[in-house]
Order: C-alpha cells, then sequence, then structure tokens
C-alpha cells in the first residue's frame, strides 16, 4: 500500500505523460521505468562509493571516467535543451551498449535495453518527468514493489496476443494455494509484467518474517491527515522483513528462484524493473518464445524437469505456425492453439512431484477437438490433476469478459478425484468499472483448497452411487455448494470434460403461481377500473 501523496505524484506523472503526447500506458511505464533505472543505476553507485570511503574495498564501477555526466545526480540538474541532448544521445547508447561488468544491473538489464528508445519529444516533458522521478522515494526498498504495482494498475489495454495484466489479488490467490517456500525454483513462461514472480516474492518475505520483524507505517493523505478504514481506524503500512531467509537461502531467492520468458521486449524490461523494485537483486529474466525449439536448446535445465512450480497466464488466443513449435511439445498435443500449447509445455517443464496452478480459458475444460481432449487426457491420466477452480466471466475486465478457471496439476502421479471450486465473486464488480464489493469467495476458496481432505471425496462418491440407486435424482450428492469432489472415472466417462456446470447439481426452487382463471380474473378487474377512471376524466373535461 502506498500513500495518497505518492500515488497523487504518480498520478501527476501519469497526466504529464498523456498531455505530452504519449498514450498508450504501456509505453509510459517503460519510458518512466529507464528514468527510475538511471537513477536508481546512480543511487547503487552512490551506495558503493559510501562503502569503499569506509572499507576501501574496491568495487566495479557502472560509470567510467567520461561517463560520470550520465549518472542521474548530474543530469537532473541540466536545461531542457542539453538534458534532451545528453539523455537521447548519450544516456539510452550508454543502457544498451554491453556491460563487460559484473555488476547486478548489467546482468539484469542489458538483455533487454539493446532497442530501448526514448520515446519523449517534448524537452519540456523530459524535464518533468526527471524531477517527478527524482521525488519519488525509490530509495525506501519496502515502498518500490508497491510504487511500481501502482504504475501497472494503470495498464487497461490488452496484448494483441491475448495477453493482459492477471489481477493482483487473483495471483496472490494462486501463490497462496501453491504455498512455495524459500528453496523453490518459480517460473512464468509467459512472464508479462512478472507479477506472478513478484507476488511469490512478496508472500515468502510474509512467511518468512518473525513477530518482531515486522513493521507498521502509518499512512497519511497528500494534505498530512491520516487515512482511516470504514471503521475510522488509520490505515497502516505493514513491512515484512523477511528476517528468517537465511544467507544461503537469501542468496537463492537473489538468483536461481525466479524465471520468468517472454517474446516481449518492452514487457521484459517493464517485468526486470518489477522484480529489481520489489527486492529482487538478480531475477532470470530472458527474452524467449518458450514455446519454440530454441527455448529447450538454449535453456535445457529450465525448458525440461526443471522447475518446482510454475504460475502463470498464458495468452489466450492465437494460433502459431507449426513448424515454429518444439516438436517434444506437438507430440504430447498436437494442435496450433496457444492455450494448449502453453499447458502442455507447462507440464513439461516441471519436474516430477513440482506443480502449477495456470488460468485458461473455459475452453480448454470442454472444448471436443482431438487436441483439446489429448490435452486432459494428458493431465488425468499421467499426472496428478488436483483441482479445477471456475473463475467468474468479469475478473479480466476491462481487458476481456472471457470465461476462465485455474487449473491445478502436480506432474507425475495418478488423478483419482479432482477437487472443484465455483468463485462466484472476487471482492470486485464484474463489470468494467471493477469497483470492491463485499462478496468475495477468495478466502474461502484458499481456505478450502487447504483443508481439502481426499476422504470427503470417497463419501461423496458413497452417497452419489446411493443416490443413484434410491432416487431419480442422479446429479451426484454433495454438489450443490461451492466446492466438491468429482472421480475420475465419471470425468473419463464424460470424455474428459472439466467444466464446472457438467457435474454442478443445480437445485431449483419450486415456485408457486395463482391459477390461470384467477389471474385473468384479477386482469378483468383492473381493466375495468382503468376504463372507469377515465370515463371519470372524460365527464370532467
Amino acid at each position: 500500500m502506498i500513500t495518497g501523496q505518492l500515488k497523487s505524484k504518480i498520478d501527476k506523472l501519469w497526466e504529464e505523460f498523456w498531455t505530452g503526447g504519449i498514450t498508450n500506458p504501456l509505453t509510459v511505464i517503460e519510458q518512466i521505468t529507464f528514468l527510475m533505472y538511471a537513477r536508481m543505476l546512480d543511487m547503487n553507485e552512490q551506495a558503493d562509493e559510501k562503502r569503499f570511503t569506509r572499507t576501501k574495498k574496491p568495487f566495479t564501477r557502472r560509470f567510467k571516467d567520461n561517463e560520470q555526466h550520465l549518472r542521474w545526480q548530474n543530469i537532473r540538474h541540466l536545461g531542457a535543451e542539453e538534458l534532451y541532448k545528453v539523455v537521447k544521445d548519450e544516456l539510452f547508447p550508454y543502457f544498451s551498449k554491453a556491460n563487460d561488468d559484473e555488476s547486478t544491473e548489467g546482468a539484469i538489464f542489458n538483455e533487454f535495453m539493446k532497442d530501448a528508445q526514448l520515446m519523449i519529444q517534448k524537452q519540456s516533458l523530459l524535464v518533468k518527468a526527471v524531477e517527478m522521478v527524482n521525488d519519488l522515494p525509490l530509495e525506501n526498498s519496502d515502498t518500490k514493489g508497491d510504487l511500481y504495482e501502482y504504475l501497472l494498475s494503470k495498464l487497461t489495454t490488452a496484448g494483441i496476443n491475448g495477453q493482459f495484466r492477471t489481477p493482483r489479488h487473483i495471483i496472490r490467490a494462486m501463490v497462496e494455494m501453491m504455498d512455495p517456500d524459500k528453496n523453490s525454483r518459480i517460473c512464468d513462461p509467459s512472464t508479462g509484467t512478472g507479477g506472478f514472480l513478484s507476488v511469490s516474492y512478496e508472500y515468502l518475505l510474509e512467511k518468512y518474517t518473525s513477530t518482531e520483524g515486522i513493521e507498521r507505517e502509518p499512512l497519511f493523505d497528500i494534505d498530512g491527515k491520516p487515512l482511516l478504514d470504514s471503521n475510522g481506524n488509520q490505515l497502516e503500512n505493514v513491512l515484512y522483513s523477511g528476517d528468517l531467509i537465511d544467507e544461503d537461502a537469501r542468496k537463492h531467492i537473489d538468483t536461481d528462484m525466479f524465471h520468468g520468458f517472454d517474446f516481449d521486449a518492452t514487457m521484459l524490461r517493464v517485468a526486470a524493473m518489477n522484480l529489481v523494485m520489489h527486492g529482487i537483486k538478480q531475477p532470470d529474466i530472458h527474452y524467449q518464445d518458450t514455446l519454440s525449439q530454441s527455448f529447450l536448446e538454449k535453456f535445457p535445465n529450465e525448458a525440461k524437469s526443471g522447475m518446482e512450480i510454475i504460475l502463470a497466464n498464458p495468452p489466450f488466443k492465437g494460433s502459431l505456425d507449426e513448424e515454429d513449435v518444439c516438436p517434444e511439445i506437438l507430440r504430447k498435443v498436437k494442435t496450433k492453439k496457444t492455450e494448449l500449447l502453453f499447458v502442455a509445455l507447462i507440464e513439461r517443464m516441471l519436474r516430477v512431484g513440482g506443480r502449477s496452478a495456470t488460468i485458461v480459458p473455459d475452453g480448454v475444460l470442454f472444448g471436443s477437438s482431438k487436441a483439446h481432449q489429448q490435452l486432459r487426457k494428458l493431465l488425468v491420466d499421467n499426472n496428478q490433476l488436483e483441482a479445477v477452480i471456475s473463475l467468474p466471466s468479469g475478473v479480466f475486465k476491462p481487458y476481456a469478459g472471457v470465461s476462465t478457471a485455474i487449473l491445478i496439476f502436480t506432474k507425475g502421479g495418478t488423478t483419482d478425484h479432482v477437487w472443484f471450486y465455483d468463485v462466484q465473486a472476487d471482492g470486485f464488480s464484474l463489470d468494467d468499472k471493477r469497483t470492491p464489493i463485499k462478496d468475495n469467495d477468495l478466502p474461502d476458496l484458499v481456505a478450502q483448497f487447504k483443508a481439502r481432505d481426499k476422504a470427503e471425496a470417497i463419501e461423496q462418491d458413497k452417497a452419489r452411487k446411493a443416490d443413484v440407486q434410491g432416487s431419480t435424482n442422479a446429479a451426484g450428492a454433495g454438489r450443490t455448494g461451492a466446492a466438491f469432489w468429482v472421480s475420475k472415472d465419471e470425468i473419463t466417462s464424460n470424455k474428459y470434460d472439466l467444466s464446472i456446470n457438467r457435474y454442478k447439481e443445480v437445485i431449483y426452487e419450486e415456485e408457486e403461481y395463482d391459477p390461470p382463471k384467477e389471474i385473468l380474473g384479477k386482469l378483468v378487474s383492473l381493466e375495468n377500473e382503468i376504463l372507469n377512471d377515465l370515463k371519470q376524466l372524460e365527464e370532467m373535461i
């Protein structure tokens, strides 16, 4: 959570870009990212310089002697014309050049900065942007992540391939159900802005923070007045230190826990900055089409049986040329549809015993094509399909109104029963405005998922069989609530259909109506009253 004052600064910065002619939200975020990156480079350089003064321990400089004028502390004082010239002709080429040093920033960003361009055309806009970025509290590591998330919340358009930003509360529920620990290897093969990875890191900090390591910071609005909740209590920013994470685990988190891949260079720049702003020193982010053969060749450890947890919301639409798709994936599911190919890819990327929570469009659950059935058969017969969670159709508005579900499965093992949950509300209205509401099934979803017991599945099977034998109601016992179990036998007999409506029992309440003659009599009586009123009006004229 960030303060109203900070939100106001970001809103003002956003408005300056908008009025300056840059109206694509992703471009705005990308350009702000570049300026934040420039400032952070200098901040880290200053920190190393101070440490050197204290300890005399040498360090690798980010700025050589002939590059000192490119440091943030120097460029921010330049006049409009000179600032624009230096940033455009020197700073951006500096970003994109190959770095020989081993600095964290170089390792993360140089791969994505090669095509970086200054899109700001107005000198006055660049001056204002530099001033406002200079006022952002980037030195506060606990605020940086929230600050960047607020920037990302302004993304309101979907990509041409059907990719869009997954709401943070949906991501949070998925992360809680996966429950990563400090030794996990987590991946998103279609990483986008890095939301799944950054939320996973936030979850780990909370999980590994002692009671003594929690700090609370009161929040104030732009006028310095306390921000209050609906009950009149002052809102607080809760900061988790992660003090229970040991040195070895910290190194793993910084270098080998988080892996992300995407073939949109702009998204990668944003994702890399997002993770660094959250406090991950060197996330493993790469420009790569994960469905291609080159992924397996360039990243064999990640592309095949290398991951413990995969969290993803792959592109929902679009078809690929089969020649570009890795043959090994096509052997699992022969199709051109990206939503099917990505699930097969994820299954390949997981190590045996690894788990995935992946968002898919509803068509994946019930599609009747050979490829759809082939994929569902792969999940049910060759792996342990744990859960199918139906989401309401409005959760991705204003991007799209598509109906979706979360598939949770473990690689390997066998499926005997599958747990279903029907989410009706996620805490926000299901229209384009997505305003907060009281109804929210997500806390119950997470609680029931963690507490689910297959003994219940066996009991439900027994009750269902008794129900079938003893009455005409064969829909299945225990399937009227939000959560219920379905056996593998029943799923396979329905061509591996995984749609929740196939199995959920809907109870219809009988409505009682007056007899038709009685209703007709009432209508005649009303008609006569109207005629009498009309006659009285006519006599009065």
